[in-house]
């Protein structure tokens, strides 16, 4: 009883600050963007409340600048499919034929001639697949092959025509509108997912379906949830070249995914997704719009992306450091949230089904572990199938973090300031996992064991989060060459009051979570 009304007192109060925090926050971030305003890149004249955008994020910018032509695209694209799927009763090859045709459409408009480079790539890996799928040696030679494929395409730029001789110098005018080597990236790992999916269905099944029923509300209603779609492989005539190339360029996941595996995605092919009906997905829909006026609110008043990338960080208090990293966080997060799910919507509503990216908010993690579950998630369920497992999984975690995130980070760009994010993050995982591996280990006897096992672990939280926040300050904001200048800041005498008053922000903000997790 005692227990019970402490926790009660202690959540009143953990929402009196977290609402105290976040109007602090709100009120500086507004002066601020208002007392620099003059001195920051990327802003544009708005159209809310006669204030200036931030545009700063050439990502951002692009994707909201094309929004209106890319929804009349999707819109007349899925009408196609879908009317073509239901009067003449498509599904498999057919349908993959179906949408190889509407998205080369789609790739011509987005690269023109360097489409010839995806084809002659995919083409070259189909092959080698075939060829090899069942030696020994065959899963190395795929990572190997694709790898390269990924750096010398960032070391060429995506390969000028003029490269290959003077006679085809002419087709470097005609490149299309969107550079194709950033979007191979996402056809690279479907690439690897074909083969790998390919090889193992040579093997004997690992996934257990009868137990996964038992577990799944999803499969035991009598669907099937993604899980099952992914793990349970397909006959060997689904692995043809047409659904393989459908699969590399499906026009709704081509720029930005969510990550799809083969496997998924030849079944839904055949058979489209039944988990989200048209109310489901309409409200998804509806979702997403109210999500694009809260970014359209956060650009207006809040510049926190035009700080990063003008340099007057090293200007700023300690405090005010802080604030702007939170909110490259918090705007990198909702960025990606809607670009992610406006393409899983366009997804959806043609009858595929992918996992969802952005799953909880990045304000809901105290841990390294979830936090990347929760962002690009279908990014971390590819990597966990293709890497982790192969790789030895939770036996040989300590050593496959730094394998893994070494690949993101070469996959993203061949860029230092990603590795050294990639690697930070890594120096930071090793501790939790041992941490996460005590605990896990000791056992709460009392409540007052029970009391000093989550005041243990709001701590180690606050720790994560401190940690979590300065690798994407190195990754995002200064870059490795402002990483001295940084420390030498936040080590002087005005700034320890702030990194105390900082960290115990994060631990109320992990108790928070605990309470919020606990009433769920």
């Amino acid at each position: 009883m005692i227990s019970n009304l402490w926790k009660q007192w202690e959540f009143l109060f953990i929402l009196f600050y977290a609402l105290i925090f976040y109007l602090v926050v709100i009120h500086r971030s507004l002066q601020l963007s208002h007392d620099y305003v003059g001195r920051l890149y990327g802003l544009r004249p708005g159209w809310f409340a006669n204030r200036l955008n931030d545009v700063s994020d050439s990502q951002w910018r692009n994707f909201r600048g094309n929004l209106p032509i890319l929804t009349l695209v999707m819109g007349a694209f899925v009408i196609v499919a879908n009317v073509f799927r239901h009067y003449y009763a498509l599904k498999g090859r057919a349908m993959s034929a179906l949408w190889i045709f509407i998205s080369l459409i789609y790739l011509l408009y987005l690269h023109g001639a360097c489409v010839g480079f995806i084809l002659f790539f995919g083409s070259l890996n189909y092959f080698l697949v075939k060829t090899f799928a069942r030696s020994n040696y065959y899963i190395p030679v795929l990572w190997i092959f694709n790898i390269t494929i990924l750096i010398l395409n960032r070391i060429y730029e995506g390969y000028p025509f003029s490269l290959f001789g003077q006679q085809l110098a002419f087709l470097d005018n005609y490149r299309g509108t969107f550079r194709w080597h950033i979007c191979f990236n996402l056809v690279v790992l479907r690439m690897i997912s074909f083969g790998c999916d390919y090889h193992w269905s040579f093997g004997q099944p690992r996934f257990d379906k009868k137990r996964h029923v038992q577990r799944c509300h999803v499969c035991s209603s009598g669907r099937t949830c993604y899980h099952a779609l992914q793990e349970i492989g397909v006959h060997s005539s689904k692995y043809s070249f047409n659904m393989y190339l459908c699969h590399l360029i499906y026009a709704p996941l081509y720029i930005a995914g969510p990550i799809i595996s083969y496997n998924a995605f030849a079944k839904q092919l055949e058979a489209p997704q039944e988990n989200y009906s048209v109310r489901q997905i309409s409200a998804y829909g509806l979702r997403w719009v109210l999500s694009f006026l809260l970014m359209e609110a956060m650009t207006h008043f809040f510049y926190y992306n035009a700080f990063a990338i003008s340099g007057v960080w090293w200007q700023l208090s300690p405090f005010e450091i802080f604030l702007i990293g939170y909110g490259v966080l918090n705007f990198m997060w909702l960025k990606f949230l809607l670009i992610w799910r406006y393409f899983r919507f366009w997804s959806l509503i043609g009858g595929i089904e992918t996992p969802e990216n952005m799953p909880r908010c990045m304000n809901n993690c105290y841990d390294l572990e979830s936090f990347w579950k929760g962002w690009h998630a279908s990014f971390n369920k590819w990597l966990v199938r293709y890497m982790y497992i192969p790789l030895g999984g939770s036996q040989r975690k300590l050593l496959n973090v730094w394998v893994i995130f070494t690949f993101v980070a070469i996959w993203h760009d061949l860029e230092w300031k990603l590795l050294s994010w990639a690697w930070l993050t890594c120096l930071f995982f090793v501790p939790e996992l041992l941490v996460k591996s005590a605990a896990d280990a000791f056992q709460a006897r009392s409540a007052f064991g029970a009391f000093i096992h989550r005041e243990l672990g709001a701590i180690a939280g606050a720790v994560t989060i401190s940690c979590l926040m300065v690798a994407n300050l190195v990754g995002y904001v200064v870059g490795p060459s402002g990483v001295k200048s940084l420390i030498s800041r936040m080590l002087q005498k005005d700034a320890y009051p702030v990194l105390v008053y900082i960290f115990i922000s994060f631990y109320v903000g992990v108790k928070l979570m605990f309470h919020i997790r606990d009433l769920k």
